[in-house]
């Protein structure tokens, strides 16, 4: 297992990382357009969760490369791509449990968002994440369920939205649960 913690710290394979996520997050980004596009300016910040998360984690990895760390960015990295990157997942299988046959994009979509919640945790033994970077990070994860779920901003799946009650109710603890991982990889 130590030769794993050598080589995601290697500087090749960080910057490779560094640029898989950038392209995520611009793809990401391109994804969210149309509803980016009729969502009211105060809620924008909002509404892109995956790319949002997975941008957090291009800053973590300038942090590690720069050797400039930021525990706040770091545990909202870790709480973000952990929460969409299973939420995704559990979107895009939910939505072919309901009738819709997975496609290309759908196993893309389920790999890549299977990839950030990984690899946020790879990276747990290097974080610097304090309580106080948690609490932000959950302030954050849970003020995104009110304006997700209260203002109906959610990202859209319309096979799915028949679900939406529970589907925010399974999130809130989706939210919680990443929260607690967050706690538990700490370094106090």
């Amino acid at each position: 297992m130590s030769w794993i913690r050598t080589i995601i710290m290697e500087r090749w394979f960080l910057i490779t990382l560094l640029w898989i996520n950038i392209f995520g997050t611009i793809y990401g980004y391109y994804w969210y357009l149309y509803q980016l596009q009729e969502t009211p300016w105060f809620f924008l910040p909002f509404v892109p969760d995956s790319p949002t998360a997975s941008l957090f984690f291009v800053f973590v990895i300038i942090g590690f490369l720069t050797k400039k760390q930021q525990g706040w960015i770091e545990a909202l990295a870790v709480a973000t791509l952990f929460k969409y990157g299973i939420w995704a997942v559990g979107m895009n299988l939910g939505g072919a449990f309901v009738g819709t046959p997975l496609d290309f994009v759908n196993y893309m979509l389920i790999f890549s968002h299977l990839g950030m919640a990984v690899q946020g945790l790879l990276y747990a033994p290097y974080y610097k994440i304090k309580g106080w970077h948690i609490v932000l990070a959950a302030f954050v994860l849970f003020h995104n369920e009110i304006i997700d779920y209260v203002f109906d901003m959610m990202p859209r799946y319309p096979v799915l939205s028949p679900y939406q009650n529970t589907i925010g109710y399974l999130t809130f603890w989706l939210s919680a649960l990443s929260v607690f991982i967050l706690w538990k990889i700490r370094r106090p």
